[in-house]
């Protein structure tokens, strides 16, 4: 099984949450929570089926230009991963459910999102 969903504009990166935990712990876990929330809402509006068996999972960081490092783009899989226990299309993030990830980075000014594969292996 195989099954995609998208999270409009962009998330966080590495650098801006690790500014939002310096100014105060809760500021940074408002910022984790609001993005969880985020992704397991757009896993739901897209009707994510729920995986059972061990998954990889693929994401397709679209940003609207070159500024921001690709790995402080990237930490944001894990509002992603976590949104996706929220939603329960998957039980647990721990390795006995997610074999492993991807990333693909592309550009488009006009339509930054991010685009998530959940595949079965």
């Amino acid at each position: 099984m195989r099954a995609k969903f998208i999270i409009e504009g962009r998330m966080p990166s590495l650098n801006e949450y690790i500014r939002a935990m310096n100014k105060h712990h809760m500021v940074g876990n408002i910022m984790k929570q609001t993005e969880t929330d985020r992704a397991a809402w757009s896993a739901k509006a897209a009707k994510m089926p729920k995986f059972t068996r061990q998954v990889k999972i693929h994401f397709f960081w679209f940003e609207e230009n070159r500024k921001r490092d690709l790995d402080n783009v990237a930490a944001a899989k894990k509002f992603i991963i976590d949104g996706l226990v929220r939603a329960q299309v998957i039980a647990n993030d721990t390795q006995n459910y997610v074999k492993g990830f991807t990333d693909t980075f592309e550009y488009d000014p006009r339509n930054p999102r991010i685009e998530v594969v959940v595949e079965e292996v």
